[in-house]
């Protein structure tokens, strides 16, 4: 019997234009409210930071449901050690436009907090964001992670 191996090849793709700078949590809720916040199902988005908080990459890192979105730290730390990141932020959004995290929410964010250690890329912050870039959640604010 052969043994079939199977190669998986990454692509990346380097688009020139805007570079975004994360200063505060408004920042990161405009950027992820402009690429998730008008999805019909959760989608959680990884935007890995430089040194100096610009923005590396911008990866959609999962597709859920109307009210889920099950991840995991491996897909999430994978794209910002390609993109070279010195830290990650994460979002999702919630699309009944209500902000407030779930206790998963809360515990996904926890564990990601922790696999950052491990790897040396700190999670800065994790995001719940709207439609509306002014209305989302800071779970660093709030105090969950």
């Amino acid at each position: 019997m052969e043994m079939v191996k199977e190669i998986v090849r990454i692509k990346q793709e380097v688009v020139e234009g805007e570079r975004f700078i994360i200063r505060s949590p408004d920042d990161a809720a405009k950027i992820a409210t402009r690429y998730i916040g008008d999805e019909d199902r959760e989608v959680f988005l990884v935007l890995v930071l430089s040194t100096k908080n610009h923005v590396n990459a911008v990866h959609r890192c999962h597709v859920g449901s109307i009210n889920a979105s099950v991840v995991h730290p491996r897909e999430v730390y994978k794209s910002a050690i390609l993109n070279n990141g010195a830290s990650i932020l994460v979002a999702h959004n919630h699309p009944s436009n209500n902000p407030e995290a779930s206790e998963e929410d809360k515990q996904v964010s926890r564990r990601l907090a922790e696999a950052g250690k491990y790897l040396g890329i700190e999670l800065l912050d994790s995001l719940v964001v709207t439609n509306n870039p002014n209305i989302y959640i800071s779970f660093k604010d709030k105090g969950y992670i």
